[in-house]
């Protein structure tokens, strides 16, 4: 692990090499939510940035009590990968963004029976269904340019010729309300993993966890039935929740806010937008608290980005990546907010991760058309 974990004290480390650039308002943070009641321990991923209040990029333990505050909102947001039946080599770039077409708007009449089978009907937000949402959300088609382990990327059923759709959401807003609520009974404080409250949060928490992979499900439904084509899930996975779980012998409670899995399987960690992304294999350590980066991570924030970049690129310049890949994104602020400028590189928090034993790199995936919005403008 050498020089890629940074232990800053007894019960928080920082996973890092020596050029990861990290804010200092993010290590703060970490080092603030250590002091929490409860907190046994926690750990920093390579893509930690600071959040509101809380860092985001990073795992947390406690053993007695769960702290919603930490989850975030976004319950339940993550990743999935689907497998689509399209040639990556004889689709055109035009021709799969005239076919997806707009993707904003609510589901149709022709959905409707399978959302009802998918999710209770009493949980609200279904008009949100199937749709990506704002910030870093995404839904990418990518192509595997690099496979580095042969036997591991077989044995997912993966083949290199076929074009692959990566879905980034959550629970929209779901996740949102339910804290709220939370926040304006309790505020920030913990809740004892025994009280009636806890009991409560955990079933709303729930729910809308399956309300995101649910989401994620039919955003890939979507896309793939605009293209005339199907698919196959390869993988989903959650990066904001709270699960029981053991660390260090204890048992306890894991909280994941921007944090991969690292004990359920083959994952993936997306770059920005204009940058690959990495199918790995994660190694199991409680060093880490089972967690890995779930992204690139933020390099500025959202507020810079037009300053720094306005004078650089314009909207149509930001549209097409260095890699050749086409952006849809609609939204004048975000196409700068969202730019590969404003995030680290992928590449250093993969060699990072594979620095400290966390992870053995399967593939690598290139963007072919990363889809952020049409805009209220658009058909």
């Amino acid at each position: 692990m050498g020089n890629h974990v940074q232990i800053l004290s007894e019960r928080v480390n920082l996973i890092a090499a020596t050029d990861t650039w990290i804010e200092g308002d993010a290590i703060q943070q970490l080092n603030n939510t250590a002091k929490l009641p409860d907190m046994q321990y926690v750990s920093g991923m390579p893509d930690l940035h600071p959040g509101r209040g809380y860092p985001v990029g990073a795992a947390f333990f406690s053993s007695k009590q769960i702290y919603p505050a930490l989850i975030g909102g976004d319950i339940g947001c993550g990743m999935a990968l689907w497998q689509t039946n399209l040639d990556a080599k004889k689709t055109s770039i035009s021709k799969l963004e005239k076919k997806i077409g707009n993707i904003d708007g609510a589901l149709g009449e022709e959905w409707q029976a399978l959302m009802a089978n998918l999710l209770p009907a009493e949980l609200g937000f279904r008009q949100a269904l199937g749709t990506i949402g704002g910030g870093n959300h995404f839904a990418e088609l990518q192509c595997f340019d690099e496979i580095h382990d042969a036997k591991a990327f077989q044995a997912l059923g993966l083949h290199k010729a076929q074009l692959q759709l990566l879905v980034h959401s959550g629970s929209r807003g779901l996740g949102q309300f339910i804290l709220r609520q939370h926040i304006d009974r309790y505020g920030h404080q913990g809740l004892q993993a025994d009280s009636a409250a806890c009991v409560g949060y955990l079933t709303e928490h729930n729910q809308a966890v399956q309300f995101a992979e649910v989401n994620r499900r039919l955003i890939a439904l979507r896309i793939l039935a605009k293209l005339g084509t199907e698919g196959r899930q390869i993988l989903d996975i959650n990066h904001n929740l709270v699960l029981p779980a053991q660390m260090h012998g204890m048992q306890g409670w894991i909280h994941r806010k921007g944090a991969t899995p690292a004990d359920q399987g083959a994952v993936v960690i997306p770059g920005s937008r204009g940058d690959y992304s990495y199918l790995v294999l994660p190694i199991a350590s409680d060093m880490s608290l089972q967690s890995l980066a779930h992204g690139a991570g933020r390099k500025w924030m959202r507020s810079e980005c037009k300053g720094r970049l306005s004078a650089r690129y314009t909207v149509a310049q930001l549209s097409r990546t260095k890699l050749g890949s086409q952006v849809i994104c609609a939204d004048r602020a975000l196409i700068y907010e969202e730019a590969p400028e404003a995030y680290k590189p992928a590449s250093n928090i993969i060699s990072t991760l594979v620095g400290a034993g966390l992870i053995k790199v399967i593939a690598r995936l290139k963007p072919v058309l990363t889809y952020k919005t049409r805009g209220e403008c658009c058909e």
